[in-house]
Order: structure tokens, then C-alpha cells, then sequence
């Protein structure tokens, strides 16, 4: 990996050991302060909140000014001055507030340095699955280090420290968006950016973000709610790290090994593959949760339902959203993609859960998933020009 990219898996190792270290354990911190399953899971929720302005907002300030790393680093500080706060808040709001200034700054980090290595890999040769893929094995990487870690921590110290764990982490993420090239900010615009509008008026991109937010959305039911479920069933936390260190393992092979047979699908195919594996792997977990077998096998099929998922959609959004539209391309992405499905996902997973239980939330999340792969598909068709019933 040349040494721009590694600076920015270095970015991607910091960020998504955040991720590792607030989305498995967040929940059960916020459950010793006596907050209860739809509370928790509106908190959850803020994440996604969030998503639905600010990556876009960050995006359009990158794609008109050129000055992407300038901006990851005021947000990378932006995140520590929200972490630190989380030290001292125990109340409802004040928890919240917290949470949603912290992700506020956050929600710049992805669109702005996926547009940065696109815009990096695009005049170094064209976009390559394979050094795209290293970037973000170190991503992955990041995470399993955290969740890890995070487990036996937490189990040691107490949950209560979960705060510092996520200031320190954040801390890293600002060291490493401080290493970050400013040739990347070289590039300066005479005349303005174009819109993204006539792009989103496109039915093959509307029925992408479609399948898109379904897919994300039958994972919410996995990242606000998995370690409470497994909690649930006696599962210690030193087990749910392990457990969700199983899903990022497979993660990062396939990331590493993506260059040898990503191309063999194309991105429309591996999108759909995705979809069905997804609903089986919520299926698993609605019935056969207390089954530890069961629990490995749906955590693996991670490398597909998540990572081959995430490369065929930059696939996609490289080609579909080219040039000076990439960091808006990207910035939708994280708003329609995960902000919305975010929100109705932690409010109505937490919804589900106290009336009805786990069981019909990972039921919920199955079926999701099998409405993407009808999105999935039609948007292929249409790429291809095929004739789509119905249209």
C-alpha cells in the first residue's frame, strides 16, 4: 500500500475501532444507568439521527472546497470534544446530547475519506477492489481490536469506564487525520460543483439506495440490539466481544483477499447475494440464538452480508457518481443508506423488543433483508437495460 493509503487505513483503523468500541457496548452502558430497552434504543438511534444531515452537509463543504483533509481534521477534534463530555453525563439528555454532538463530528470521517482514496485510486490507475480493499481491512482490523479488547475490559474494570475507552479511541482517530497528506487539499475548483440531483432522479439509483437502506436497516436489529440479546441468553461480555470479533474476522478476509475474486460477480450480483444472506442470517438468530454453533456460523457469514455488501456499493457509487458528485454520492450513501434506516431501526427495534421480543426483531430484520433483494435486482435490471415489469 503506497503511503497516502496507509494514512488512510491508519484513518480507518482509528474510526472503525470507535465503531468496535461504542456499538457492542454502548448499549449495556447505557443499561447500567438504568435506561430501559426503547430508551436505549433511541439513544442508538442518534447515530443514525445524525446521518441524515450532517455526512451530506460535511460532503458539500468537501466537494466545493477541495479541502477534504482540512475538514476530517476539525471533525476528528470535533469528536474528542464530544467524547469528553460522555465523562461526565449520567442523565437522559444529557447523554443524549452528548451522543449526538459526538456522531455530529463523526458522520464527516466516512464520506469525506472514502471521496478522498476514490479521488486518490482514480488518478493513481482507476478504482481498484483490491487496494480499495486493503484501506479498509484496516478498518475491520481496527474493529476486532476494540471488541475484543473492549469485552475482557469492560468485564474487568466495569462498564462505567466505557466513556474513556471511547475518548482514548477517539484521540487515536484525531492523531491519525493529523497524518493525513494535504496534497489531497491541492486540488482547487474555478467554477461550481455540479448537482447531484439529475443523478437522483435516476430510477437505477433510487432502487440502489433502496435496497441500500433495507439491507442496513435489517442490520440494525444486529448493531443496537445483538450483545443486549446475547446478554439476555447468558452470554458474558467477554463472549459477546468474542462473538463479535467472529463477525469482523471474516470480515477482514475478505477484505484482504477481495482483489482475487470480487470481479468474478459483478458489484449488482454481490449486492443481491448479500440480501439473501442477510435474511439468513437473521433467521439463524430469531431461532436458533441460544445455540452458540448457530451464533458462529451467522456471525461469519459477516464477510458477505457486510463486507462484500460495503465494496459493491463503492463500486457502484464510484460509477455512478463520478468526478466532483463523489463525496455527495458518498454522503447520500450514509444518509439514505444508514441514517434513515438507522432511526427507524433503533426506535422501532426497541419497539419491537419490549412488546414482542427478540425473536420477532430478528424476524422483522429477515424479512427486511429479503425486500432488498427485490430492490437489489430491479436496479440491476435497469442497469443493464433490461425490460423491468411494472416500469
Amino acid at each position: 500500500m503506497s503511503s497516502p493509503l496507509a494514512r488512510f487505513g491508519f484513518l480507518s483503523f482509528a474510526y472503525f475501532a470507535g465503531i468496535g468500541i461504542f456499538n457492542p457496548f454502548a448499549p449495556l452502558w447505557l443499561q447500567s444507568l438504568g435506561f430501559s430497552a426503547l430508551a436505549i434504543g433511541g439513544i442508538a438511534s442518534l447515530q443514525s439521527w445524525t446521518r441524515i444531515v450532517v455526512p451530506y452537509a460535511w460532503s458539500w463543504l468537501g466537494d466545493h472546497s477541495g479541502r477534504r483533509v482540512t475538514l476530517l481534521r476539525v471533525a476528528a477534534a470535533g469528536t474528542v470534544a464530544a467524547a469528553t463530555l460522555l465523562l461526565w453525563m449520567r442523565g437522559y439528555t444529557a447523554v443524549a446530547v452528548a451522543v449526538m454532538l459526538l456522531f455530529g463530528f463523526n458522520g464527516a470521517i466516512i464520506p469525506l475519506s472514502e471521496a478522498a482514496v476514490s479521488r486518490h485510486l482514480a488518478a493513481t490507475g482507476g478504482f481498484d477492489a483490491g487496494r480499495y480493499g486493503r484501506v479498509r481491512m484496516w478498518g475491520s482490523i481496527g474493529f476486532v481490536v476494540t471488541v475484543l479488547a473492549g469485552g475482557y475490559a469492560l468485564e474487568s474494570i466495569g462498564v462505567e469506564r466505557f466513556p474513556l475507552a471511547v475518548l482514548v479511541i477517539n484521540a487515536l482517530m484525531l492523531v491519525a487525520a493529523w497524518r493525513l497528506p494535504l496534497a489531497q487539499d491541492a486540488v482547487r475548483h474555478e467554477t461550481p460543483a455540479p448537482s447531484v440531483w439529475p443523478q437522483l432522479r435516476r430510477p437505477v439509483v433510487q432502487w440502489f439506495y433502496a435496497s441500500v437502506a433495507l439491507t442496513v436497516l435489517a442490520h440494525t436489529s444486529l448493531y443496537t440490539f445483538l450483545s443486549l440479546y446475547l446478554e439476555s441468553l447468558h452470554y458474558s461480555k467477554a463472549q459477546v466481544g468474542i462473538l463479535w470479533a467472529v463477525a469482523v474476522a471474516f470480515e477482514i478476509v475478505f477484505f484482504w483477499l477481495q482483489g482475487r475474486w470480487f470481479d468474478r460477480l459483478s458489484p449488482w450480483r454481490w449486492l443481491q447475494l448479500a440480501a439473501v444472506a442477510s435474511a439468513w442470517r437473521f433467521a439463524i438468530l430469531a431461532l436458533l440464538g441460544h445455540w452458540v454453533l448457530a451464533l458462529v456460523l451467522s456471525q461469519a457469514s459477516h464477510a458477505i452480508t457486510f463486507a462484500a455488501h460495503h465494496a459493491a456499493c463503492i463500486a457502484i457509487l464510484h460509477r455512478q457518481f463520478p468526478g466532483r458528485l463523489r463525496g455527495r454520492g458518498q454522503a447520500l450513501y450514509a444518509t439514505i443508506g444508514y441514517g434513515l434506516p438507522g432511526v427507524l431501526g433503533g426506535v422501532g427495534g426497541g419497539w419491537i423488543v419490549e412488546r414482542l421480543g427478540y425473536t420477532w426483531l430478528f424476524a422483522a430484520a429477515s424479512l427486511a433483508a429479503l425486500l432488498a433483494f427485490g430492490a437489489a435486482r430491479r436496479a440491476a435490471r435497469l442497469d443493464a437495460g433490461e425490460p423491468v415489469a411494472g416500469s
